[in-house]
């Protein structure tokens, strides 16, 4: 049986005189859910968005791997190409390994609600032990009743919240707890993060429910050398679906932006 791989999705036209933004998604790992976003990131930007096959069990290493070959891929021949890399979530803790992998192949770093204090939360790695042993309607059920504290749903639009759903249904059990066991087992060694120079953003929800993404934030902050914390206060886990959070505003008000768009 024939694995596919990760791949990037191009969510609109090709725009190679843009610079280069790669999302890295959440535990979903459809890149569905920046859907949300990417009409504003087009603006000023070429967006592709990391897929990850629901079979697929790949440790960090390889996939901070995957993700570098793929960028290298996408700007051959265009060696000064600028290069945004943004993870949310488990997404954020990927793309820690792979600016720590190819520290010299960004020129800025955003992370969004990084999943890197999953071990701050004891009760959610308890779940992820319990969840490998549910029967298969019990792990459906358990995973749909988790959302109330992974999403504000009444500050997302309808059709992002039903998306929402169908991408946390569309992780098998095995992959779901695979996922969770490199959360827990997730760390990148502080001297390679304080060894990075690339200008880093930092959004952190003031009401997210299910990781200490404020407390994160700031503790990411002083380990980087040149990050700036943005505090979304009514926010929770996954931002980036809320109506009322745009992204590219975000990083044009705190003048992440390289050129003026």
């Amino acid at each position: 049986m024939i694995q596919s791989s990760p791949c990037f999705l191009t969510p609109k036209a090709l725009r190679p005189q843009f610079p280069l933004f790669v999302f890295l998604p959440g535990m979903d790992g459809t890149g569905q859910l920046l859907r949300a976003q990417t009409a504003g990131l087009e603006v000023a930007f070429d967006v592709r968005c990391l897929a990850i096959p629901p079979d697929d069990l790949t440790n960090w290493e390889d996939l901070a791997q995957r993700v570098v070959d793929l960028v290298r891929t996408e700007v051959r021949g265009e060696p000064d190409r600028e290069i945004y890399l943004c993870g949310e979530s488990f997404g954020g803790c990927l793309a820690m390994e792979v600016a720590a992998l190819a520290p010299g192949l960004f020129d800025r770093l955003i992370l969004v609600n990084p999943a890197s204090s999953f071990n701050r939360r004891p009760w959610i790695g308890w779940g992820a032990q319990l969840s490998r042993h549910l029967p298969q309607f019990l792990y459906h059920w358990s995973s749909v009743s988790f959302l109330p504290l992974l999403a504000a749903f009444e500050k997302i639009a309808p059709l992002d919240r039903q998306a929402l759903i169908e991408a946390v249904r569309s992780v098998p059990q095995a992959t779901s707890t695979w996922r969770m066991d490199l959360l827990r087992q997730f760390e990148v060694p502080i001297e390679q993060l304080r060894s990075l120079t690339i200008p880093t953003l930092i959004l952190s929800s003031g009401k997210d429910r299910l990781l200490p993404s404020l407390v994160e934030g700031y503790r990411l902050k002083a380990t980087f050398q040149d990050a700036e914390v943005v505090v979304l206060p009514e926010s929770g886990h996954t931002c980036l679906l809320e109506v009322d959070v745009n992204l590219y505003e975000i990083l044009k008000q705190h003048e992440f932006l390289k050129v003026k768009v």
